[in-house]
């Protein structure tokens, strides 16, 4: 039973290690601005278009800017959420057995 908990331990530690390498985006005004993360939620890059930016007001900025990195959050959520669904059916697959299943 030890064996297949740290088994589980380390299929977990595979699975956040592989989400930092996946980036996920969240864009608004048609990708005049984007926000870049990793799907562990971990934000890498934000890109504002020269253009809309000298012509945005502050406030409207701060708006757009704050929808975007939501939406990138809420993907990496997503993202998340799939790989931890699957490394539980691997886990409960796996462990049926202990439970004489």
């Amino acid at each position: 039973m030890f064996d297949k908990l740290m088994a589980a331990q380390q299929k977990a530690d595979e699975i956040k290690k592989r989400l930092d390498t996946i980036s996920v985006y969240g864009e608004v005004e048609g990708g005049k601005i984007r926000v870049t993360a990793t799907a562990n939620k971990l934000l890498t890059a934000i890109a504002i278009d020269e253009d809309f930016y000298k012509q945005a007001d502050k406030e409207e900025l701060e708006e757009l800017l704050l929808t975007a990195v939501n939406k990138a959050l809420n993907q990496a959520e997503q993202v998340s959420a799939a790989e931890m669904q699957n490394m539980t059916k691997d886990m409960f697959g796996g462990l049926g057995g202990m439970f004489g299943q």
